[in-house]
């Protein structure tokens, strides 16, 4: 379950609980799952946490002593990848929906947590002891800090019995019948969002793309990801920052030419060199895009749709350029412009619709374009949970006649024997592939150039870089393009 967060061995008073606790990170997870129902992600959740951060803990001095916002979002994470589950366990157990909805979530980030921990386990014929030895702490510590967590919040005070009574029962059910527990979840009569932990609709439509691996792709969407970075070339090499780590006695794998894949996550603050513009976090996938532009010093490029800002830093340590960062979405553009500070470097950031050129353009052609146009991210699920629950089917439509409007506008802008790079994070058809050849047929000068094509998250493909053995990437989808002269 990560790394295990302080026990409150205190009696907690309204408001306040040791910012280093796992009750502190319970109360917080639940309200930020409270927000993914409302339609809230999972980032802005964390943002508002952290914002509210000091008026919560017991002193300032606190937060700089332990790191509550990196257990929060651990917490939140684990739970949006088991809701399904957590759902129908709790509509089992609990016999009526709690209210008000905090107390609901801070159940089922409880549950959730317990399901995560404990359900491999249950496939083997150890007892419950054997099965909780060695969890970074005992399913009965995290029952008394939920009811710590509810006793703690003036608007959960009344409920921490019932707390208390439905997470016992929980804990009763696992050790004495777990597998009528496995049974709702996992048997023939259960649903698919407690089966899978997707929307039914998402399931049809992976069956339906890829009939052989569907599976693959549901159960990858479970799975916590590696932490890998882009080591700055122009700062340092990939060798030289392998060596920096096993200085710090940190494993790590080259996995690119740019790319190092951590043993063990790290929160971002502990990244050697972060701070300093060493590295920067990017999947080994989204690292493919600007090698693949073939940038060189004086080009003018744009990259489209920038935030956060990762491929547009890329591109700049790969060769000295005239580039312009557009995003819609002036604050996640201040994102972009954050992240180039920190690397040393500098583009023109400018905020403006990629599909509506005539608003921002200065008339002056580029050399390379990347569009990486809007979907909707359902091929970075296990860096998003969030995403799952947050989409609806009928986003798919709305987001690719988005991106292609995007992409036919900005093909206006791209000089002849310029190139376009279409990326987008997306595994479902329509969003990639059927989006690239949509945009063939209707581009008489547009040359397909050789590209990697639809990438599937997980172990499933190898990475580009000979003998890096097998890939752990995110699911991209990349169609090059050249105009021609």
């Amino acid at each position: 379950m990560g790394r295990p967060v302080k026990a409150s061995r205190t009696p907690a008073r309204p408001d306040r609980l040791p910012a280093d606790s796992l009750a502190f990170a319970l109360l917080g997870a639940a309200r930020i799952c409270v927000g993914v129902r409302a339609g809230r992600t999972l980032r802005d959740g964390l943002d508002a946490e952290r914002k509210a951060l000091v008026g919560r803990v017991r002193s300032a001095s606190s937060i700089h002593t332990s790191d509550p916002q990196a257990a929060i979002h651990d917490l939140a994470a684990r739970t949006l990848r088991r809701r399904g589950k957590a759902d129908a366990l709790l509509a089992e157990i609990g016999q009526r929906v709690p209210e008000p909805p905090l107390l609901r979530e801070l159940l089922v980030v409880s549950i959730a947590l317990l399901v995560d921990a404990l359900a491999p386990a249950f496939a083997s014929d150890a007892t419950f002891e054997q099965r909780i030895e060695g969890l970074p702490y005992s399913p009965f510590t995290l029952v008394d800090q939920a009811v710590h967590a509810a006793a703690s919040d003036l608007e959960l005070a009344r409920g921490k019995g019932f707390v208390n009574a439905v997470l016992r029962t929980f804990l009763r059910r696992l050790q004495d019948d777990p597998a009528a527990l496995q049974t709702l979840v996992h048997g023939e009569r259960a649903s698919d969002v407690a089966r899978y932990e997707l929307p039914t609709w998402w399931v049809s439509r992976l069956r339906s793309a890829y009939p052989d691996r569907w599976g693959d792709l549901v159960r990858t969407s479970l799975e916590t990801p590696p932490l890998v970075v882009r080591v700055n070339r122009r700062k340092s090499t990939r060798d030289a920052y392998l060596a920096r780590l096993q200085d710090e006695a940190i494993a790590a794998t080259a996995i690119g030419s740019d790319a190092v894949r951590f043993e063990r996550a790290l929160p971002v603050t502990r990244i050697p060199g972060f701070a300093d513009g060493w590295a920067s976090v990017q999947d080994e996938a989204a690292q493919r895009a600007g090698p693949l532009l073939d940038v060189a010093d004086g080009m003018r490029v744009l990259d489209a749709c920038a935030a956060p800002g990762g491929k547009t830093g890329h591109l700049l340590e790969i060769a000295d350029l005239d580039l312009t960062a557009l995003d819609s979405d002036s604050g996640r553009l201040a994102r972009v412009r954050d992240n180039l500070d920190r690397l040393g470097l500098a583009a023109r950031c400018i905020t403006g619709d990629a599909a509506k050129p005539a608003s921002w353009w200065d008339g002056i052609g580029f050399d390379r374009i990347l569009a990486d146009v809007p979907c909707t991210a359902s091929g970075i699920l296990r860096r998003h949970p969030d995403i799952r629950w947050l989409r609806r089917e009928s986003d798919i439509a709305g987001l690719s006649r988005t991106a292609q409007q995007i992409t036919a506008a900005l093909w206006s802008m791209l000089n002849p024997g310029g190139k376009l790079l279409l990326v987008t994070c997306s595994v479902f058809p329509e969003e990639s592939v059927r989006h690239a050849d949509l945009f063939a047929a209707r581009h008489a000068d547009a040359v397909v150039l050789s590209a990697p094509g639809q990438l599937l998250p997980g172990g499933m493909d190898t990475c580009g870089d000979p003998g890096s053995g097998p890939a752990d990437h995110d699911g991209l989808f990349f169609a090059l393009f050249e105009k021609m002269r």
